[in-house]
């Protein structure tokens, strides 16, 4: 792979618009209810009908096998709370635990709440902004149970994949034992729930030609920032997906990283936020690090899906949606049903 992949810089640094702006990629357990999930994604924009001009849908991302969806808000940072608020209360009443069924790991049926800065905010801002909701949805929902993590969870700020290999995300749905940070013991029909803050962090799935699911989780382990030829930020598992097998990526933005000190074999984009600087590996060179290693092994790969944005696309697409007051900008660009 020596040479085929280059690093951009792509700045972020403010707004043309003066916006202060900010996103949710909200996990919610549930798919194969296409109506369920734009209920809860249209609770995000407002009441009775009156959309807030500051909010904007801008992505939903169903996967049946996994029964679960990504919904992408994005708003301003004075408004993200309430509009994530709403989408969840709508997906407490809609989503039972109880009889949930999916391949993809998930302690609540609304897993995870993660908050992400996108222009003029920073991420310690948001941080702040996950604890406050977090409070708010343990009063609003009776069995709501929050765990924390990144800066919503001070002072340790543990990272998400800590917290969840410390409450068994990865292989349990066991309830009983958990010990939330807020709210009573998990109840059976909610579940656990994630909320926190950090730099992005983009999901960018790749597709292998093989039912093989040990040679998946090979790849995964391969591919992880933790390995010692791996990927910085990434982290990776291994599904069974629609007859074969996924390679599911959580690509996190990683901070103060000089372009000297990066390997020229991989891609990395870079970016930056009131001044702080992040960097990340690019979908691209994800796929081509996998591809490399499926091949190794004689196996194809089928193809490669992005669920939702890359930091700057997500920053472009919540300027352009809010200034043009386009609550479901996930309409315009048709939405992803798989």
């Amino acid at each position: 792979m020596a040479g085929m992949c280059r690093r951009e810089k792509i700045s972020m640094s403010s707004s043309r618009l003066g916006l202060r702006l900010a996103a949710c990629l909200l996990n919610i357990s549930e798919a194969r209810r296409k109506n369920i999930v734009e209920n809860i994604a249209n609770a995000a924009l407002g009441k009775n009908g009156q959309k807030h001009p500051e909010v904007s849908v801008l992505n939903i991302f169903s996967d049946q096998d996994y029964n679960r969806s990504v919904i992408t808000i994005a708003a301003s940072v004075d408004e993200l709370g309430n509009s994530v608020l709403a989408a969840c209360l709508e997906a407490f009443q809609s989503i039972d635990m109880e009889v949930q069924e999916g391949i993809h790991p998930c302690l609540g049926a609304v897993d995870l709440i993660p908050i992400y800065p996108l222009t003029g905010v920073g991420v310690e801002e948001c941080g702040a902004l996950a604890r406050s909701l977090a409070e708010n949805l343990v009063q609003h929902v009776p069995g709501c149970s929050i765990f924390l993590f990144g800066e919503a969870d001070l002072p340790e700020k543990r990272p998400l994949v800590q917290r969840r290999k410390q409450l068994g995300w990865f292989t349990r749905r066991d309830f009983h034992a958990l010990e939330p940070d807020l709210g009573a013991a998990p109840a059976r029909r909610c579940g656990l729930t994630g909320v926190g803050a950090s730099p992005y962090v983009m999901n960018c799935n790749v597709t292998i030609d093989s039912q093989d699911l040990a040679l998946g989780r090979a790849i995964a382990r391969a591919i992880r920032g933790s390995h010692a030829d791996g990927l910085k930020g990434v982290q990776a598992m291994a599904f069974p997906h629609e007859g074969k097998i996924e390679i599911a990526c959580n690509v996190e933005s990683f901070e103060g990283q000089e372009a000297t000190e990066i390997s020229e074999d991989f891609e990395y984009m870079s970016y930056s936020v009131l001044g702080d600087h992040f960097s990340y590996v690019s979908p691209h060179c994800i796929e081509a690090r996998v591809k490399k290693l499926a091949s190794d092994q004689r196996i194809g790969t089928i193809g490669r899906a992005l669920i939702g944005f890359t930091p700057q696309e997500c920053k472009n697409c919540a300027e352009y949606a809010i200034k043009e007051s386009i609550g479901e900008f996930w309409k315009l660009r048709g939405g992803i049903f798989m």
